[in-house]
């Protein structure tokens, strides 16, 4: 049943279909029909648009620590800093933004286009900043710390306004779960043109090591022993520049997604929506962050995600130090998004014939046995290609699910607090700050963890303990994770039998609202 003012109205006979009181009030029924569908165009648009996040993502999520660490040549300690501050900086901006955002009017381009277009510039701008290693030694960490952060913001300002985007491109939920799909196959591609620009264009540049005898000091710092030699025969400027040459190609792509979305993508103006005052900030936080199938889906996911976060921060280096193919580890990472892409049609498929938590649950669960796998054997690179095969399928499920889920939250949040309006911003920029802040956490942490264990700056190797590290971060740590995040999800109430009743509801509620906005316009042409 719907809680709240004028809940009897929308009784199992409300759902069948109202009659237009006239002539006029069929054709505006019809054109309101018409319109919530999309054309393919407008979903490879709006699915374009997704990509730059996702692009700089991976490149920052693959790349970023093993190159503040060996090309920056950071202190693990100051690396670590910088990664946990700008990732919580980030997800503190997120609520801001969100908040900002359902309080912004409509504009000629709609009200999430003018945000996605002011920040684009300037966040590329930063981005390219941020591979670009300066020469004032005192400055680096400061330099670091604020174009990260500086970024983080800029990009919020364009993922936030996007993600909530698919309230409004589409009434019909089946269009929005098609677009979202649509959206995760390009934001999936975009993690593997980031991880593919950075890793090609940095592994033909791979950063020299020092070859030499590991020496553990007095203080418990681990030191080379042995002569500065350049083994790969590729200078650290040749490193450095090869970063800032894959940073001004992936800034050149941001700005290309950014045009497509905005010339593809027609923003909806909420009509046949109930019109109500929106909601402020803290009353907005005070509902959202209190209603339950949403506490519930966030908590969930925030596990599986801090996961996964955990396996991209450090697989570099698992990949390159543990395992010892430091050669190949671009070639790896590109297989694991290569593999996702190809994934998503498959679990769109999945979770439209078997429901989304049963999805959930097969997808995310189906990586746990190859992470295991991955520690427990000898090193190989055929196997570590094909559980990179396998781990890019269940990283597939964890891109898709969670935004095909959350606008059902949404609806059923709608179909509860009928009188609301205004909080879709909200429910997806709290639902970025709690992954963000995770993914900051997982950073930070890991870092933190390779500094304690004695992690060697351009070291072609590394101590025991930092190889044990590595492989607690990539497996250990994730798997407990995924199955928390999978026992909270079992609590989720919102299963696809109730998922089809808000939908049949809120249509309801659209047609019962059109047919009060007809009988106006009739009275006002009558007077």
């Amino acid at each position: 049943m719907v809680k709240g003012e004028g809940a009897e109205q929308y009784s199992a006979s409300s759902l069948l279909p109202k009659k237009t009181r006239s002539r006029d009030g069929i054709k505006i029924a019809k054109l309101r029909d018409e319109s919530g569908r999309l054309s393919v165009c407008s979903k490879l648009c709006y699915a374009i648009g997704g990509a730059p996040y996702q692009i700089t993502g991976s490149a920052l999520g693959f790349f970023l620590q093993i190159y503040l660490l060996d090309v920056a040549q950071l202190d693990t300690f100051y690396a670590s800093i910088i990664l946990f501050v700008g990732r919580a900086w980030d997800a503190v901006t997120d609520p801001t933004v969100g908040f900002l955002v359902s309080r912004s009017r409509w504009t000629r381009c709609g009200r999430m286009m003018p945000w996605i277009l002011i920040s684009t510039p300037f966040a590329v701008l930063t981005y390219f900043l941020i591979w670009y290693v300066p020469s004032v030694e005192q400055w680096k960490v400061l330099w670091y710390l604020i174009f990260y952060c500086l970024f983080q913001s800029l990009q919020t300002c364009f993922h936030v306004p996007y993600s909530a985007l698919t309230m409004f491109i589409s009434m019909d939920q089946k269009e929005r779960d098609s677009a979202t799909a649509y959206r995760m196959t390009a934001e999936v591609l975009g993690s593997v043109v980031g991880t593919a620009i950075q890793g090609q264009i940095v592994g033909g540049a791979i950063t020299p090591c020092l070859p030499g005898n590991l020496e553990v000091l007095d203080n418990g710092n681990t030191t080379l022993l042995g002569s500065d030699v350049n083994i790969s025969h590729i200078s650290l400027d040749e490193t450095k520049r090869a970063y800032l040459i894959a940073s001004a190609v992936i800034c050149v792509l941001y700005v290309l997604c950014a045009a497509v979305l905005f010339l593809g993508v027609r923003e909806q103006e909420e009509c046949g929506r109930l019109k109500t005052e929106p909601m402020s900030f803290f009353e907005g936080m005070r509902m959202v962050m209190g209603y339950g199938p949403y506490v519930k889906l966030v908590m969930g996911f925030l596990f599986t995600s801090l996961a996964f976060m955990l396996l991209e921060g450090n697989f570099a280096l698992f990949i390159s130090y543990t395992m010892g193919f430091r050669n190949d580890f671009q070639n790896i990472l590109l297989v694991i998004m290569l593999s996702g892409t190809l994934s998503i049609p498959f679990w769109q498929w999945f979770l439209t014939r078997f429901g989304k938590k049963t999805a959930v649950y097969i997808g995310i669960t189906w990586a746990v046995p190859f992470m295991i796998l991955i520690v427990c054997i000898e090193s190989s690179l055929i196997v570590a290609y094909v559980v990179s095969v396998a781990a890019g399928v269940s990283v597939a499920a964890a891109f898709l699910l969670p935004w095909s889920m959350l606008p059902d939250v949404v609806d059923d949040f709608k179909v509860k607090n009928p009188d609301s309006s205004g909080h879709e911003a909200i429910f997806y920029s709290f639902y970025v700050f709690f992954t963000k802040f995770a993914s900051g956490i997982s950073l930070g942490i890991s870092t933190l963890s390779l500094d304690f264990a004695g992690y060697v700056t351009r070291g072609c190797s590394q101590p025991d303990a930092v190889n044990l590290t590595l492989k607690v971060l990539v497996s250990a740590a994730p798997v407990v994770l995924i199955f928390l995040g999978l026992l909270i999800f079992k609590t989720y109430p919102i299963d696809e039998e109730r998922r089809q009743g808000n939908r049949k509801l809120l249509q309801a509620m659209r047609d019962s609202n059109q047919d009060s906005d007809t009988e106006s316009t009739e009275l006002g042409s009558v007077v």
